[in-house]
C-alpha cells in the first residue's frame, strides 16, 4: 500500500489525492448523465462523493465510521450488496471490508471498484494480481460484463474494474 499522502484544500488523505478527480473523470466518461444516484461504499471522508456532487450527481457515502466532510450525504453503516438496488452506480475506491459486497453488487447495478487489499478471501494470501484475477473470475462466473482499467493516479493500487449491465438486465 502506498504511504504517500496528500492534501486537498486543507483535508489530508492517505494515498494520491488525485485519485478522486481521476475516478470522477472515469465515471463521467463511462456513464455521463445516464446515472444519477451513486453509492460511495466505504467512502471515508467523502471527498469522491463531494467531487461527484459538484458534477451534478447525487453521491452518498456509506461507511460505518461516519466521519464525512461537511455537506456530504452519508449513512453510518456497513455497505451490503442488498443496498445496490437503490443506486444507479456503486463505487468502491479502496473499499477495504466492503470489497466483496461492492463486487457482488455488479449482479444488479454497474460497479466501479478499485481494490486496495485482500478483503476478498481471508483464508489465503492474495497479492494484487491474484486478487484482481479472483474478482475477474467472479465476474465471469456471474456473467458480468466488465473492463479492467489502470486508473491515472499513482499506484500500486490503481488497477480496477468498471462493470456494465447487459441491456436485458435493465
Amino acid at each position: 500500500m502506498s504511504t504517500k499522502s496528500g492534501r486537498i484544500k486543507g483535508h489530508k488523505f492517505h494515498g494520491d489525492p488525485a485519485r478522486f478527480e481521476v475516478v470522477a473523470d472515469v465515471i463521467t466518461e463511462s456513464f455521463g448523465k445516464n446515472i444519477r444516484y451513486i453509492a460511495d461504499a466505504a467512502g471515508g471522508q467523502g471527498m469522491l462523493a463531494r467531487v461527484l456532487n459538484k458534477r451534478g450527481y447525487e453521491a452518498e457515502v456509506i461507511d460505518p465510521r461516519g466521519y464525512t466532510l461537511t455537506g456530504v450525504t452519508s449513512r453510518a453503516e456497513e455497505y451490503s450488496a442488498g443496498m445496490a438496488d437503490y443506486y444507479d452506480l456503486i463505487v468502491g475506491l479502496h473499499p477495504d471490508q466492503a470489497l466483496r459486497p461492492v463486487v457482488e453488487s455488479a449482479k444488479v447495478r454497474p460497479v466501479l471498484v478499485i481494490p486496495c487489499c485482500n478483503f476478498w478471501d481471508n483464508t489465503r494470501k492474495l497479492g494484487r494480481d491474484l486478487l484482481l484475477a479472483e474478482i475477474e473470475q467472479y465476474f465471469r462466473d456471474n456473467h458480468v460484463s466488465y473492463s479492467r482499467l489502470e486508473f491515472g493516479f499513482e499506484g500500486p493500487n490503481n488497477l480496477g474494474f468498471v462493470t456494465r449491465l447487459s441491456s436485458h438486465d435493465r
